[in-house]
């Protein structure tokens, strides 16, 4: 982001020496909130939210590599979206990985999309993973933010 001209505020949150994710306490509701706002000096802002990746998933009934968050964050990040000014992205950092029982050829860099957009572009949920389900979006429906090797130091 400090190379595309963005400044960014982590927006991280140390309660009692116990770590406790980012919250936006808006009129109706506590958030979860997303990783970090970053911001240009002529104005234009953005909320990101980070994941760390060891490879996508390989999704055997669309045969399309997939990758996801919990649903409780993702719902609360659409919350944010509609009382923020700003737009909330998503960003996956993919490293080389495997996933079970996943073919060869899983891609890798630093993907990501608009939760605007990937709202309408969700690939599937599934009950399993996270305390309420997780949602899943296809690679396809990522832009390539960066390489991989732009990315690690």
């Amino acid at each position: 982001m400090n190379r595309r001209g963005f400044s960014v505020l982590p927006v991280y949150e140390i309660e009692q020496g116990k770590f406790k994710g980012p919250a936006l306490y808006s009129v109706n509701a506590q958030l979860i909130a997303p990783d970090m706002l970053a911001f240009t000096p002529d104005g234009k802002a953005i909320w990101v939210e980070a994941k760390t990746k060891s490879a996508f998933a390989w999704h055997r009934i669309s045969s399309h590599w997939v990758t996801g968050i919990d649903l409780k964050p993702y719902e609360d990040y659409l919350q944010v979206q509609a009382v923020s000014p700003w737009p909330v992205w998503l960003l996956f950092l993919h490293f080389p990985g495997t996933a079970k029982d996943s073919p060869e050829g899983c891609p890798t860099g630093l993907f990501g999309n608009s939760i605007a957009y990937l709202s309408k572009h969700e690939s599937h949920r599934h009950p399993n993973g996270g305390r309420a389900g997780m949602v899943y979006w296809a690679y396809e429906t990522l832009r390539l933010i960066a390489p991989l090797a732009e990315v690690l130091p």
